[in-house]
């Protein structure tokens, strides 16, 4: 059930550069449950900016989950100014997340991330691995100072890590790491920038791929259709779904990205 409410700050913290990790605590954390979602931040108490803040969930626990983002812009760097103690006024749980059912025990996931696109695959790690599957993590990164949670996601598998300087892990993209892994994947989760998961769709690494969007949004909930996309099975462009709503997770040729 999605919800409005002032949660708590239970940490605010840098990981890496510009990248704070965000623990929360409050009843919202109750209604999680699905990987993948996300919720809408209202970054400031007064109308300036005014419009909330889509940020995946990064990680569900007992009464508090946790959120990470990066601070780039007024909203943020408000929001990274917040200190222990401070309330956030959230919405959420929004959207639908990784089909977690989709991958079976025995089954290998590979779960891609792509910079910000990186937290949503910590809880979809856990849930996987608590249900017996081999999990693989892939994560990519401009550079070194860019690189957060590698020792998070070994927790569930081996994980593999590519910049694009080449200043830490392998020197490249994620799908260089993909096209050079010897262990064929049964199914894979992505998320990140949209050229990555292009090439991820376009790739076809695994019999399933299911894609996570990262786009603007307005209201979040459905009704403003600031982050529509269409879908491939309609060549006119008049069939569309929306990010927030429909998505942000969509099965791989399932809409244009």
């Amino acid at each position: 059930m999605i919800r409005q409410e002032n949660c708590k700050i239970v940490s605010n913290r840098p990981i890496a550069e510009d990248i704070f990790e965000l623990v929360l605590e409050g009843e919202l954390s109750a209604e999680m449950a699905q990987a993948g979602q996300f919720v809408h931040v209202k970054v400031a108490d007064g109308f300036d900016p005014l419009l909330r803040r889509p940020i995946s969930i990064a990680s569900i626990n007992n009464g508090t989950f946790t959120i990470i983002y990066r601070r780039q812009g007024k909203g943020t760097s408000l929001l990274a100014d917040k200190s222990i103690g401070m309330s956030v006024d959230l919405l959420g749980p929004l959207g639908n997340g990784f089909p977690v059912d989709e991958a079976k025990r025995g089954q290998t996931a590979v779960l891609v991330g792509g910079g910000v696109g990186v937290p949503p695959m910590y809880e979809l790690a856990k849930q996987l691995a608590r249900k017996g599957v081999n999990v693989i993590s892939i994560i990519g990164f401009q550079s070194a100072n860019a690189v957060f949670y590698e020792k998070e996601l070994a927790e569930f598998g081996e994980v593999f890590v590519a910049t694009v300087d080449g200043s830490y892990g392998r020197k490249g993209f994620v799908t260089d790491i993909l096209d050079g892994l010897e262990l064929p994947a049964d199914i894979v989760f992505a998320c990140g920038p949209t050229p990555m998961l292009r090439a991820i769709e376009g790739g076809h690494y695994a019999p399933k791929t299911y894609l996570s969007l990262e786009e603007r949004m307005g209201c979040g909930i459905g009704a403003c259709f600031a982050c529509v996309c269409h879908t491939k099975d309609d060549p006119q462009g008049f069939s569309y779904k929306k990010v927030c709503s429909d998505g942000p997770v969509f099965q791989a040729g399932e809409v244009v990205i």
